[in-house]
């Protein structure tokens, strides 16, 4: 086993692979990990996961662009691919995990940050049924239907296109009142996610699992699961 400070220095290596869109690093790195006894899901989620996340700021603050982000995406499923199994093998899954129905409304073909929102629910072990880009409202709602799914995630980031929000959650709440919505993009904040009838509002790619996992947590409790 590791040392903590070993461990640490793993993940960060992990991170910084993935941020400086270091294929080879990540796979480098991610073979220590398993060779030194770290635990698979720590150096997922707190070594590439954090510098995909890392990387989602440098895009909001136009430090990265679009070719960079996709660089780092790679990296991030290069050392993936190697920890996946291990994880799988370990048992260990993610504290609350369930399944989410993505994309990006209607008249809206922005689909970067919804992109990154979906690796991080991939990472963290949630079943993600994308739906892509410029999705047509009624769709959201046919997909929840067909796959049970407990969160809805949707994303806009066009103030024109977020207008379409509070349509598709009155739709999908006339069908089923349970399901939690989630609402992500640049327009939006608390304030509109209450205003539009959501449950819950993510601020970046980051804070979408842990926010969606809030969510699942009451849905359970609501059901007395």
């Amino acid at each position: 086993m590791a040392s903590e400070e070993r461990t640490k220095e793993i993940l960060n290596e992990l991170h910084k692979a993935v941020y400086e869109f270091e294929e080879d690093d990540a796979v480098k790195w991610a073979k220590i990990a398993l060779e030194e006894g770290v635990d698979p899901f720590a150096a997922t989620m707190d070594g590439l996961a954090s510098g995909m996340v890392e990387a989602g700021e440098a895009y909001n603050n136009k430090e990265y662009f679009v070719p960079e982000l996709l660089m780092c995406a790679d990296a991030l499923y290069a050392g993936l691919d190697l920890l996946k199994p291990a994880i799988k093998a370990s048992g260990r899954k993610a504290k609350v995990s369930g399944s989410i129905v993505l994309g990006v409304v209607e008249g809206d073909v922005h689909d970067i940050g919804k992109n990154l929102v979906k690796m991080m629910f991939e990472v963290a072990g949630w079943t993600v049924y994308d739906l892509g880009k410029d999705v047509p409202l009624d769709r959201f709602v046919e997909e929840q239907l067909k796959t049970g799914s407990e969160v809805v995630g949707l994303s806009a980031l066009m103030t024109t296109s977020m207008l379409a929000m509070p349509v598709v959650v009155k739709k999908i709440r006339e069908k089923n009142p349970n399901v939690r919505i989630l609402l992500g993009g640049a327009p939006l904040n608390q304030e509109v996610m209450e205003k539009f009838g959501a449950d819950g509002y993510a601020e970046t790619a980051g804070t979408a699992v842990d926010e969606a996992i809030n969510l699942l947590k009451m849905l359970k409790e609501e059901e007395g699961r």
